[in-house]
């Protein structure tokens, strides 16, 4: 069915966090943008996770690189290329429209570029992507409500939901409601970040003020066993990032994460990369992670599913996909150390 192995849905990648080297490298020299290195080769290992304070340090001085409607829109069909080759049938991609501002780049310019990568990808590769910008916290409010209503503009175009990204732990997710408002009047879901760097308090805030339709993160959600049970009840679908935990310590290794626990309580959870150029880490590699926990595949294809913000037409064919699979010939994952 896949080249790796066996199809998968992947709903929480960071699209400026999954560039590749060499896209970014172009998108540099187009734009005149001054990078800290001189080839493609020095650019990938000095994106590569060290520590924290180092990929901030390299977000920062290389992603502002991508400023045009033809960097956006690459951007898109480049990892879905990526994700395709490592059995990915359906993505929804997370962008950070915001940051951009003060670039000087427009947020039409920003909608633009990434929607018409939504339909690129649709034509030359035949995979469905959906988009879900974040409001990156700490933005001024009416900037958070301005990328709101222009996420609603461009629903038509491929955009599924509004998210809520950022310093978790120092800006809580209650302020944001307004601009949540206008998203879910205008048809749109809800997909904060909550429950990563940030405990259980974060993920109350996102269920009750920002009425999360799906949780980005979420693990921490084991600190508090009510919790996990309303979750649970709920079938709120978590989107878990095993590999990226681990590189950004909110777990100490891939044997202590909390995924099992998560899955032992009835919580539906999905596998994502999160920012896979960063962190090194590929879609099969955070599948192999999440399997040597214990996870099913065809149970994380089903929470894809569930999770996922596309239409019921799109849905039905991503059911079939996984009826035609043949699963239980899937070869077992080692247990984690």
């Amino acid at each position: 069915m896949t080249a790796s192995g066996y199809p998968k849905i992947e709903l929480h990648v960071h699209l400026e966090g999954a560039v590749s080297p060499p896209a970014l490298f172009a998108a540099a020299r187009r734009n005149g943008f001054p990078l800290p290195v001189a080839t493609v080769e020095e650019l990938a290992d000095f994106m590569r996770f060290r520590d924290f304070e180092h990929f901030i340090e390299a977000w920062f001085a290389t992603t502002p690189a991508l400023q045009t409607e033809q960097d956006y829109r690459e951007l898109v069909v480049d990892y879905a290329r990526r994700a395709q080759a490592h059995g990915a049938v359906y993505l929804e991609a997370i962008f950070s429209p915001c940051d951009k501002l003060d670039q000087g780049i427009s947020l039409d310019t920003v909608f633009t570029g990434f929607t018409d990568g939504v339909q690129a990808a649709r034509e030359e590769l035949g995979i469905e992507v959906r988009l879900t910008p974040d409001i990156t916290r700490g933005v001024d409010l009416e900037v958070a409500k301005r990328t709101a209503e222009h996420a609603v503009r461009y629903k038509e175009r491929g955009i599924v939901a509004l998210g809520l990204g950022g310093l978790e732990a120092q800006f809580p997710p209650e302020p944001y409601a307004p601009a949540f408002e206008i998203a879910r009047a205008g048809g749109l879901g809800s997909v904060p970040h909550a429950g990563e760097v940030a405990g259980p308090a974060s993920i109350r805030g996102a269920l009750d003020a920002l009425h999360a339709d799906r949780i980005r993160h979420g693990v921490r959600a084991v600190e508090d066993p009510g919790l996990v049970r309303e979750l649970a009840d709920r079938a709120m679908v978590l989107d878990v990032c095993v590999l990226s935990n681990v590189r950004l310590s909110v777990v100490d290794s891939v044997a202590a994460h909390q995924l099992p626990r998560l899955l032992a309580a009835g919580v539906p959870c999905t596998v994502n990369t999160d920012d896979p150029t960063f962190f090194a880490c590929e879609l099969d590699e955070e599948h192999a992670a999440a399997r040597s926990l214990g996870a099913d595949p065809r149970a994380l294809f089903d929470a894809g599913v569930a999770g996922a913000l596309c239409g019921e037409e799109t849905k039905a064919r991503l059911r079939a996909i996984a009826d035609g699979f043949d699963w239980a010939a899937l070869p077992a994952e080692p247990a984690a150390g």
